[in-house]
């Protein structure tokens, strides 16, 4: 039995390992993804701020935001296990949690593991900031916010819904009915209010919007880059959606990824068609922007429940993402909020209706708790994420001057340019 379970702990500890690996590759699909929607001349910086975001992340979390939202210290606790003596106690340990779960019970896995697998979720919050800010704001004040936000802002909702810690003392989001799988409003959503905050305080590009109201299109540069992009976001999104049911290691976990890879799948695909078929029937052509916005809504509204739908309906909503996310962008343009990649629209309107759509195929859900869970998580985030661009707003600046935005941020923001031979001189 102890081999038994020993084995059901190695396998759950990798597949958790991998599943975090998947999700830290995303990290990669944002940088295509914002690189190829933005026009050449900002291309470096905006792939500096991917890398520098992600580092950034991982830091912040391992200093104070793992404590914050799970309080497991994890720096100072010193989780490393050096020597025989530790790893006999560390193997009588598991042994005795898993006996006493029982088979197929509750995740028994590294803590390092868990550490790895929550930090890649922190990255891809602050990931979603930085597309919707793009070709504008200042470098080292984004590089600022980060901080904040990956080392406070984001632990702090996250111990109030995956932790389970009351909210301000008063109540505990979970005994409200509220229910968020792998994140579309801890993590999606609230990557969106960071941004929808930036973007009142930063204003719009120069020449996006006409004085008369008209909404002038500015295109992206590398589309192929974009795709690419679209296509590395769908596939970590299996470790996004897939590692949050935690363990692999009996045959009904085993079985929940499995749907959970279906429903993801399906809802990326149903994203994509809706939002190809409105486009088509909104603007007269088919559009390669919305359709790939369109996946990655789907992909959004299915995050928040992955387990319970059948797969048609996991379609069918990913469907109402890619119809929601189209009209969302259009949206936003009307009252000139300035998006450059759809990432409010994408993470934010679509989060939030993955959140509402949990109570459809889960029982112990309610939309009040859903809705009173969605509320805290955008007054925190945006309230707080407002609080924090503005002081860097009077402290530091956060947009560049207009002749670095006409020249190109990656010029006066990194000295270099990402396609220097297409340059004239």
């Amino acid at each position: 039995m102890d081999q038994v379970l020993e084995l059901q702990y190695a396998l759950d500890t990798f597949y958790f390992l991998v599943s975090g690996a998947l999700v830290m590759w995303m990290a990669a699909g944002f940088s295509m993804l914002e690189a190829g929607l933005v026009r050449s001349k900002n291309t470096a910086e905006i792939l500096t701020k991917n890398v520098a975001l992600f580092a950034i992340s991982c830091i912040m979390y391992l200093i104070c935001g793992y404590e914050l939202m799970y309080g497991g210290g994890y720096m100072l606790s010193g989780i490393a296990l050096d020597g025989a003596a530790n790893a006999e106690a560390l193997t009588a340990t598991v042994l005795a949690e898993s006996k006493e779960a029982g088979f197929g019970g509750d995740s028994v896995y590294s803590n390092a593991s868990d550490f790895f697998f929550q930090v890649v979720f922190v990255a891809t919050a602050m990931s979603i900031v930085s597309g919707a800010v793009a070709e504008r704001m200042k470098l080292w004040s984004f590089l600022m916010f980060a901080i904040v936000m990956t080392g406070v802002i984001y632990p702090m909702e996250g111990a109030w819904t995956w932790n389970g810690d009351d909210v301000f003392g008063l109540y505990n989001l979970g005994d409200l009915g509220f229910s968020d799988f792998a994140g579309s409003g801890i993590v999606h959503m609230a990557g969106a209010a960071a941004a929808l905050a930036g973007v009142l305080l930063l204003g719009a590009r120069k020449g996006k919007y006409g004085a008369d109201g008209s909404v002038h299109p500015i295109p992206g540069a590398n589309l192929p880059m974009a795709t690419l992009g679209t296509f590395i976001l769908w596939m970590g999104w299996f470790g996004f959606n897939g590692g949050s049911v935690l363990k692999l290691g009996d045959i009904a976990s085993a079985n929940s990824v499995a749907m959970v890879f279906l429903n993801t799948n399906a809802a990326a695909a149903g994203g994509a068609v809706a939002a190809l078929l409105m486009a088509r029937i909104m603007f007269g052509k088919a559009d390669l922007t919305m359709l790939l916005n369109g996946a990655l809504a789907g992909l959004v509204a299915i995050t928040a429940e992955p387990s319970t739908p059948t797969p048609l309906l996991a379609t069918l909503f990913g469907a109402a993402g890619g119809v929601l996310v189209v009209f969302s962008i259009v949206f936003l343009d009307k009252i000139k909020i300035d998006d450059p990649v759809g990432a409010i629209s994408v993470h934010g309107s679509c989060g939030f209706l993955g959140l509402m759509l949990v109570p459809l195929t889960n029982d112990g859900v309610s939309f009040s708790g859903q809705l009173i869970g969605a509320a805290t998580i955008f007054g925190w985030v945006f309230a707080t994420s407002f609080v924090v661009w503005f002081v860097l707003k009077m402290v530091m600046g956060i947009r560049v001057s207009a002749e670095e935005e006409y020249e190109g941020v990656d010029i006066g923001e990194c000295g270099l340019e990402a396609y220097p031979e297409f340059t004239s001189k």
